[in-house]
């Protein structure tokens, strides 16, 4: 088997493609999938116009493409890419599907500028990033679908593997053999009030004690990270985020992995 650039802790330039791969095979299915549920006609009723329900079919549309891209990409340095899997959005409505749509691509964003400093080739790097462009302006529309700032700030947030797979792999049931990636999620934070998250709100964790070892409620935002200390098992969300934000709890005011005990 040919090999692969080693990366920053082991992780080689193919193993990125197809973590990426992963991950738009999982976007494509949502958006292939939820056009097969939902007519045009309840996404008008959301208020969308028909060039906005063109623009949305576009996005499911690139993602196909992204697929594409990096299907020959990684067959192309000799080695077998992983397969779609079998997923649950649990959709309900166009509304949910436009909700998750905005989580999806906010993640995507996030991963690609999350793995971008472990590629070593550049040729590989100057393919992802012309694929983060395009997801970052499927971000942008959508959350003008969904009525929000389309532009929420300066900066966007980049996410660990890990990280990102625990954002992705709610939606995955089971992965063909051969095509599951050698990834672990966080155990998932558990808040009394995961309603209720916005500014100036006291987080309360739903077992105070739990997960052993908490000390900080880490929220990544805007390229940064603000740390607030868990005291008395709740954190209060601070006032100066906006756009997606993405938490964590942590054992010190650090987000390497070693560091992260839910998110």
């Amino acid at each position: 088997m040919p090999e692969a650039s080693a990366a920053a802790g082991g992780i080689t330039d193919v193993d990125i493609l197809q973590f990426a791969l992963t991950a738009e095979h999982l976007e494509s299915a949502f958006y292939e999938q939820g056009f097969q549920m939902f007519p045009a006609s309840d996404f008008m009723a959301l208020g969308l116009n028909e060039a906005d329900i063109a623009a949305l079919q576009k996005v499911g549309e690139t993602e196909a493409t992204h697929v594409s891209l990096l299907l020959s990409a990684i067959a192309g340095a000799g080695f077998q890419p992983v397969a779609p899997c079998e997923y649950d959005f649990g959709f309900t409505d166009a509304a949910a599907m436009v909700q998750t749509a905005g989580v999806l691509e906010a993640v995507g964003v996030a991963a690609y500028l999350g793995a971008a400093p472990l590629v070593t080739d550049p040729a590989i790097l100057s393919t992802a990033a012309s694929i983060v462009t395009v997801e970052g302006r499927h971000q942008t529309f959508i959350r003008s679908a969904q009525g929000v700032e389309p532009i929420p700030g300066a900066f966007d947030t980049a996410l660990g593997v890990r990280g990102v797979f625990t954002l992705a792999s709610p939606f995955i049931v089971s992965c063909p053999e051969g095509s599951n990636l050698n990834i672990e999620a966080f155990p998932a934070i558990e808040l009394q009030n995961a309603a209720n998250v916005v500014p100036g709100v006291e987080l309360a964790l739903a077992e105070p004690a739990i997960p052993e070892g908490a000390m900080f409620c880490a929220f990544m935002n805007q390229g940064g990270v603000l740390f607030e200390a868990i005291e008395g098992g709740s954190c209060v969300t601070p006032q100066q985020l906006a756009g997606e934000v993405f938490m964590m709890f942590t054992s010190e005011k650090e987000i390497a992995d070693d560091f992260v005990l839910a998110g």
